[in-house]
C-alpha cells in the first residue's frame, strides 16, 4: 500500500490525463503563454520587512478529514483579505482535500491578493492550468519530483509569470530546492508520507536555505507562540490552514496569530 503522498500524486496524474483528453496541452499552453506575465505579486508579498501570512482556504485534509462542512470559500477569502492576509492559498486537490479548480478561479477574481494554487503538481499541464485559473503562484513538492523535473517545472512556471513555492521536508530536499535556484523555499512541518507533524522541522532546516531566498514555514502552527518560534528561526512567511479554517471568527484568529489581540 502506498503512502498518502503517492496516492495523491497518482490521482493528480489521472486527473491531468483526463484533462488532456478534454483539452490538449498545446492549446492550454498557448493560452497561458498569451496572458500577461505580470510582476510576480506573490513573491513581492513575501518580500516585505514584516512576517507575511499566507492564509489557506481548505475544506478537508487527509489527516483531519472534513474541516469545514460549510465552506463559503469566497466569504472566507474576503475575510482573510479584510483581516490583513498577504496571500491566499487555495486547495484545488479534489480527492482528499475536497478542493476544486473553480474555488481558485473565483477567489482570484474576487480578491486583490495573490493566490497560490495548492495542489500536487506532477505535470507541466497543471502549471499552465494554474495560470489560466488566475493563480499568482504554484506549489512544487520536492518529494514528488526528481531534480531534473523540479528544475524544468520551476522554469516553466516562471516563464508564464508564476512564482514558485518549492516545498522541502528534509535537508536533502532543501538543498535540492536551493540548487535549482528556488527563490521561495517552504519547509513543511507535516510529513506528507504519513501526515504526522514535527513543529521543529522549520528551525532544523533553516540553515539549508540560502541567504536571500524567501523562507516559508508551513503547517502545524496553532498559536502566536508557534508563529514567534518560526519567525525567530528566520521565516519570512507562514502558511496557515487548519487553525484559521476551524476558527469561527477568522479575522480575530489572524489577529491573535499576529500577536495583535492584546
Amino acid at each position: 500500500m502506498g503512502t498518502i503522498l503517492e496516492e495523491l500524486a497518482a490521482f493528480a496524474a489521472e486527473r491531468t490525463a483526463n484533462a488532456k483528453r478534454r483539452r490538449p496541452l498545446f492549446s492550454l499552453r498557448a493560452d497561458a503563454e498569451q496572458m500577461p506575465k505580470g510582476d510576480f505579486p506573490f513573491t513581492a508579498a513575501l518580500s516585505g520587512t514584516q512576517l507575511a501570512f499566507i492564509c489557506e482556504c481548505k475544506k478537508a485534509s487527509p489527516s483531519k478529514g472534513l474541516i469545514a462542512p460549510d465552506f463559503p470559500y469566497l466569504q472566507i477569502a474576503k475575510e482573510y483579505e479584510a483581516a490583513g492576509a498577504d496571500c491566499i492559498s487555495v486547495l484545488t486537490e479534489p480527492s482528499r482535500f475536497l478542493g476544486d479548480d473553480r474555488y481558485l478561479s473565483e477567489i482570484a477574481a474576487a480578491v486583490s491578493l495573490p493566490c497560490l494554487r495548492k495542489d500536487f503538481t506532477v505535470d507541466p499541464y497543471m502549471i499552465y492550468e494554474a495560470k489560466l485559473l488566475g493563480a499568482s503562484a504554484v506549489l512544487l513538492i520536492c518529494a514528488l519530483l526528481d531534480k531534473s523535473r523540479l528544475s524544468e517545472y520551476h522554469k516553466i512556471a516562471e516563464s508564464v509569470g508564476l512564482s514558485v513555492l518549492v516545498e522541502a521536508h528534509d535537508e536533502s530536499e532543501a538543498e535540492t530546492a536551493a540548487e535549482i535556484g528556488a527563490k521561495i523555499i517552504g519547509v513543511n512541518n507535516r510529513n506528507l508520507k504519513d501526515f504526522s507533524v514535527d513543529t521543529g522541522r522549520v528551525g532544523a532546516l533553516r540553515c539549508c536555505v540560502p541567504a536571500g531566498t524567501l523562507f516559508v514555514a508551513e503547517s502545524g502552527m496553532q498559536s502566536a507562540a508557534d508563529i514567534r518560534r518560526v519567525q525567530e528561526a528566520g521565516a519570512d512567511a507562514v502558511l496557515i490552514g487548519e487553525a484559521l479554517m476551524r476558527a469561527p471568527d477568522k479575522a480575530a484568529m489572524l489577529r491573535q496569530l499576529k500577536g495583535l489581540d492584546g
